[in-house]
C-alpha cells in the first residue's frame, strides 16, 4: 500500500505520539530500553520511510495500534492500516555479534539506530544526572549503564573498531556521537574530537557530534578539524520557565549562551549542519516552539522537533506525550519555513536530522516542497 504524502505524514505523526503495541512473535525484536537517544523505541519501515516508534512506554501499551503478523492494525475497528517491515528485528546487524580484544561486546559500545546509523554515547555519565535537583527530568542516560548494557566510557580505539565493522559489515552510512556532560569547560567537545579523529582514521564515514555549548567557541573549529561533519547542541525546551522545571541543571546554560554558540557553530560547520533537538510536549506552547524554530532557521540551525516520549524509570514516566494534532500544528509551519529557507534534513551530512526517524518533520518537508511545485 502506498500512501500519499499528506496521509503518510498524518499516520506517522499519530504512530510516533501514541506508539504501537507489539503482540506475539512481533514483540521479539532488537530494540532499545533506557539510555540516551530514542529509548523504549523500535525501528520500522512504513511505506518506505524508516521511523522510530515507542513500543515499551505506557502510551504504547494503551495505543490503539498493534503490530500483528507484519501488519499495523487499528484495534478500534480491527482494520489493517498498512504492512510494515521491521528493520532491526529481521536484520540484526552483524557487528552485534563481535567483541573487542578485551572481551567487550560491540553492542555495548555502539548500537544501530533507525536503518543505517551507528550511535554511541561516549560518556555514559553526566554531572547533571547524578543530582535530582539538576538532572533533566526526562533523561535515562544511566539506565542502560546500570543494567549492564553499555560501558561508562568508550575509548576512541573502541569506537573506531566498531565503526569500521558497522560500515563494512552492515552498510552503516553515518555515525552519531553524543555524551553526558563532563565537569569541564569544553562540556564534552574534547571527547568528541578524540573520538572523531580515531573513527575517521579507521573508516571514511560522516560523523555528527553532540554536546552542550562549550564555553570557548574555539572548540567548534577543533571539532571540525577532528572530522566532525555536523554538530548537535540540544535545547530540548525553549521557554525559560519550562527549562527551569524540566532541565534545571542545563537551564544554567542560558538561551543567550546557546544562541551565541549556534551562531559561532554555523560559521564553522555551515548552514544546515548545526541542529538542535526540541522535545514537543514538555510544556512549551505551540507558538513558542514555532517562533524559536523560525529564529533558529534564520540563523542556519535546523530545529529537529520531535514528540516527547516518556521513558519508564524517569520522573516524567507518567507525563503524557503530545497529541498528534499538536505535533501537526507545530511541524507543518516549521517544515514550510525550512523548505522556503533552502534547508532540508536530507542535506545534513550526518546525525539525527539526516536519519530523521524520530520525527515526522521530514515528511512535512516533502509536503511543503510538493505544494511549492503545484501552481496556484
Amino acid at each position: 500500500m502506498n500512501l500519499n504524502s499528506e496521509t503518510r505524514s498524518a499516520l506517522l505523526t499519530e504512530l510516533q505520539t501514541r506508539g504501537i503495541r507489539l503482540t506475539g512473535q512481533d514483540s521479539d525484536h532488537v530494540s532499545r530500553r533506557g539510555g540516551a537517544g530514542p529509548s523504549d523505541h523500535q525501528a520500522f519501515t512504513i511505506d518506505g520511510t524508516t521511523v522510530m516508534l515507542p513500543v515499551y512506554t505506557q502510551s504504547a501499551w494503551e495505543s490503539p495500534f498493534t503490530l500483528e503478523d507484519g501488519n499495523i492494525k487499528d484495534r478500534r475497528n480491527q482494520e489493517t492500516i498498512i504492512p510494515v517491515r521491521n528493520i532491526t528485528g529481521t536484520n540484526t546487524p552483524a557487528f552485534y555479534g563481535l567483541t573487542t580484544d578485551d572481551g567487550i561486546p560491540y553492542q555495548q559500545i555502539a548500537t544501530l539506530h533507525g536503518k543505517d546509523v551507528l550511535a554511541t554515547t561516549v560518556l555514559q555519565t553526566c554531572i547533571r544526572y547524578e543530582s535530582r535537583r539538576k538532572a533533566c527530568k526526562f533523561c535515562s542516560i544511566g539506565q542502560s549503564l546500570d543494567a549492564g548494557r553499555t560501558i561508562a566510557r568508550k575509548t576512541p580505539q573502541q569506537l573506531a573498531e566498531v565503526a569500521k565493522a558497522a560500515v563494512t559489515l552492515d552498510g552503516v552510512k553515518h555515525v552519531v556521537m553524543t555524551t553526558g556532560t563532563p565537569a569541564s569547560s569544553d562540556r564534552g567537545a574534547k571527547v568528541m574530537c578524540e573520538s572523531a579523529e580515531a573513527i575517521k582514521a579507521a573508516v571514511d564515514v560522516p560523523v555528527q557530534g553532540q554536546c552542550e555549548p562549550p564555553k570557548d567557541h574555539i572548540w567548534f573549529s577543533r571539532m571540525k578539524a577532528a572530522g566532525i561533519d555536523s554538530l548537535g547542541m540540544h535545547l530540548e525546551a525553549v521557554s525559560p520557565e519550562v527549562r527551569e522545571v524540566m532541565t534545571p541543571g542545563k537551564a544554567k546554560v542560558s538561551l543567550e549562551e546557546y544562541f551565541d554558540a549556534f551562531k559561532a557553530a554555523v560559521s564553522v560547520f555551515g548552514k544546515g549542519q548545526v541542529s538542535t533537538y526540541i522535545l514537543a510536549g514538555l510544556g512549551d506552547s505551540k507558538e513558542a516552539i514555532i517562533s524559536t524554530s523560525e529564529e533558529l532557521i534564520d540563523m542556519g540551525v535546523y530545529p529537529f522537533v520531535v514528540p516527547f516520549v516518556p521513558i519508564r524509570g524517569t520522573p516524567l514516566e507518567d507525563h503524557p506525550p503530545p497529541s498528534a494534532a499538536f505535533m501537526e500544528s507545530v511541524l507543518k509551519p516549521i517544515a514550510r519555513k525550512l523548505v522556503s529557507s533552502g534547508m532540508r534534513g536530507e542535506d545534513t551530512q550526518a546525525g539525527c536530522v539526516k536519519c530523521g526517524a524520530c520525527s515526522s518533520l521530514s515528511e512535512y518537508e516533502k509536503e511543503a516542497a510538493n505544494a511549492d511545485l503545484i501552481p496556484a
